[in-house]
């Protein structure tokens, strides 16, 4: 994972009429992890799209160094698909080579249609997805919400592996979140 990068320079957003956040500047590097918090509407997941190129800026610039993985509320999994059917369309395109299924307790989901599967099952087969797509650059959006306290707790793990392994992860969520020498970004310092 080498080269991951995200740099941030004295950025805005801005939602309707609304001013968000504004003068945000930061720099991540490889190995680390940033958990955005802050309250509802205060412009956690719109940070996310803007690093991931999904939303336009107000103002600032955002430079990123490596592939960009992010999950939202969006999983982006066809609900129509068994689980298992979905996740190989990914694989194609993604170019994975495993989606660690059997480690997030998926296995025995493969047969299931996405639609019947719970929120956190649909949580769990987002995040194979997104290990399966070897990104270095996590965006993660809530990622616990849905998931019992054993699913939290691999997911945490999952996420200490990936900055083990020279990657960077963005966890914007108001729920805490478990890892070792995480930086913490409160939006609300930054709110306009």
């Amino acid at each position: 994972m080498q080269g991951a990068s995200i740099t941030i320079e004295d950025l805005a957003c801005r939602r309707g009429d609304r001013l968000l956040f504004r003068a945000l500047s930061l720099r991540l590097d490889p190995g680390e992890a940033l958990h955005v918090t802050g309250s509802n509407g205060i412009g956690k997941s719109s940070l996310l799209r803007i690093v991931a190129g999904l939303a336009p800026a107000f103002a600032g610039t955002v430079r990123t160094g490596g592939t960009i993985g992010l999950i939202d509320e969006r999983h982006a999994l066809d609900h129509a698909l068994p689980l298992g059917k979905a996740l190989a369309f990914w694989s194609v395109l993604d170019r994975a080579q495993e989606h660690a299924v059997a480690r997030l307790g998926l296995a025995s989901l493969l047969d299931v249609p996405v639609r019947y599967l719970s929120t956190g099952q649909k949580k769990r087969a987002a995040l194979a997805r997104l290990i399966g797509q070897d990104a270095a650059i996590w965006l993660l959006d809530e990622p616990l919400n849905g998931l019992d306290s054993d699913a939290a707790a691999l997911t945490e793990a999952l996420v200490a592996e990936h900055c083990a392994d020279g990657g960077i992860a963005v966890i914007a969520s108001h729920q805490p979140f478990t890892l070792a020498h995480k930086r913490t970004l409160t939006l609300g310092e930054f709110a306009a």
